[in-house]
Formats: C-alpha cells, structure tokens, sequence
C-alpha cells in the first residue's frame, strides 16, 4: 500500500513540513538533498513530492495520490520524473550524463522535470563532478532530489546546492506500535524495534523464526550466567554456538544481550518505560537487585568490547568463552 502524507508526518514532521512549506507556498528549491538513516522515509518522501509536484489535483501541498500522474509516477512510468540508482557498487559518470543529456530535451508533457538519485554518496569521483555542475547551471523547472544514507561521503560543493532535510531515526516505541499493528507480539515489536531503524526490515525480523530463537537463547545464557562459569561455557558450547554460526549472527546475539543489560541498568536507574525485555520484567527487578549498577555498566562495555573484536581475526569461539569468564567475574577486556 502507497505510503500518504499524513503517515510520513507522524514521524518525521520537521522535514516533510519543509517539504510541504516549498510546494505549498511555491518556493520550490532546484535541489533537496534528503539525508538520514536507512529506513527513516527518504525515499517515500521523494516519491510524495514528485507527485505532488506533478499532479493534476493537488489539495494544498498532498497530491491526490489516483490521477494518472500520480499512478504512473508511483509506478515509475512518468516521462518527466527519472530515477537514478547505483549501477553495481556505484553511481557512474555515464548514468549522470545520459541525465544531463535526458534534461536538456523539453519536457514531454509540461515545463517541468525532476530527477532522483538514490544512494547519492555512492557516486564516483567523476559522476560526483558531473552532477555538481548540473546543480550549478540547473535547467528551469528542473528540480533535483539527492537521497543519502552517509551526507559525509558527499562533496561539499554538492551539499552547498542543495536545500538540506534531515529525516530523524524513528523512535523505538513508535516503531513497535506500528508492528503491533501488524499483529507482531508486543515483546518482539519492542525489541526488533531497537534492532533495526527500518520498518520493512523490523516487521521482517518479527517474523523470523530464527530471530525468536535468538532472543531465547540470549536469556538462557543470562541465566546460565547466574549460575556458575561451568554452566554458562557448556550452554555456549552446546546452544549458543551451533545457533549464532556467522559473525553477523553473533554480533546480532552480543546486541541482544546488550539490550538485556541496559534493561537491567534502567531498572537500577528507575527507568522502567524504557525496557525492551518488557515480558520479563519480574526476572529483570530479579537480576538488578541481584547485580549493582558498576557490574551492570563494566558487563556492558566487556560487550560492546567484544562487538569489536569480531572485525578482528580472533577466532569467535575464544572470544564468546572470554565474554563468558569476564562478564562472570566481572572485568573487561584488556
């Protein structure tokens, strides 16, 4: 279902009101550069501007979502809207001059063109030289629209052009209620919700068998961890290694049980409306009286120490069996 105006603006409401101020009072700027993290509606918002942009019955700044602007331009079929993605592993000097190139015709059906680059850091240094002196001499009614994950990758010549928008990080809470909606159990929307910023991507994880697995095992080994460093090696040994196989996996594992200690701390802290682990929170108030804040925070950073050394070429058994004997004895990496 086509995403609407009204739905990106619940989250992200400064920039799709800049968006709206330039269509609504007709100030529409030659370039927006629309930056933030993977996921946070940048490429949604692009395709709600072209459409508004180009439809024939507008209300205010909201396109009307079903003339045949908007159906070809959500289908990518307009001739005057031109989407542009990376060819490969990059954005080539070829793809931005068959652009330039595309510009300088008249526009098929009215005055005016717009363009997407989407992954615009992914340009090479050429395609990059290219597009910044289209941006510098810009066709009139041309309009550019630069999608990036990374805005420091980007030249500074090109950020200068361009009207800036941040799209924010969804937050967490906003996120798992749009899962629940989704039917994802309250207890799995609020932890993917931490995971990942991306909705597609958390409803993806909700979902996944080997995700609800994962959170199992990582409060099994907690509790494992409660007993003794006997109990805890033999659970890794025999349920956490045979599950967390791959490196991305493992580091997805040392998240979850990073989660699981922050719960800890902001129980410690009072913090209560923050937990992830929300279906356990007996277990939790259990675990942080039982552990003082300083251990909480000395095993947080042992984790997030050992999420670094997963880049390295330590081998990844000996580095989850040194987790366990330093979060059991309470030290740190050295």
């Amino acid at each position: 279902m086509a995403v609407i105006w009204e739905q990106l603006q619940q989250y992200q409401p400064v920039a799709m009101k800049m968006l709206a101020n330039s269509i609504e009072k007709g100030r529409v700027a030659h370039a927006y550069l629309l930056e933030g993290q993977r996921g946070t509606g940048k490429r949604e918002a692009s395709l709600l501007f072209a459409k508004s942009l180009f439809c024939f019955n507008r209300d205010g700044y909201q396109p009307c979502g079903e003339c045949s602007n908007c159906r070809r331009i959500g289908s990518r079929n307009h001739p005057d809207v031109h989407w542009i993605e990376p060819d490969g592993q990059s954005i080539k000097k070829g793809q931005i001059e068959a652009l330039q190139a595309e510009f300088a015709k008249t526009g098929v059906e009215s005055r005016k063109k717009l363009y997407v680059i989407v992954h615009a850091d992914k340009m090479t240094t050429n395609a990059a030289n290219s597009l910044l002196k289209f941006l510098e001499e810009p066709h009139t009614g041309t309009t550019a629209i630069l999608l990036t994950e990374q805005l420091h990758r980007l030249l500074p010549t090109i950020i200068s052009r361009c009207q800036v928008v941040s799209f924010q990080p969804l937050p967490p809470l906003l996120l798992a209620n749009r899962l629940k909606e989704e039917h994802i159990p309250p207890h799995l929307a609020m932890l993917t919700a931490h995971v990942t910023n991306n909705y597609e991507e958390a409803l993806e994880w909700s979902r996944n068998d080997w995700f609800a697995e994962s959170r199992k095992i990582v409060l099994q080994l907690y509790e494992a961890l409660n007993q003794n460093e006997v109990q805890a090696l033999l659970f890794l040994q025999e349920k956490w290694m045979p599950h967390f196989q791959e490196k991305q996996q493992v580091d997805m594992g040392l998240d979850l049980l990073l989660y699981l200690y922050r719960d800890i701390l902001h129980l410690q802290l009072g913090q209560r409306e923050h937990v992830v682990y929300c279906d356990r929170l007996d277990d939790l108030r259990q675990w942080a009286l039982a552990c003082s804040q300083k251990r909480t925070i000395n095993n947080m950073t042992t984790i997030l120490q050992a999420k670094a050394r997963l880049n390295t070429n330590m081998n990844v058994h000996l580095l989850m069996e040194q987790l366990i004997l330093n979060l059991k004895g309470g030290t740190t990496f050295v």
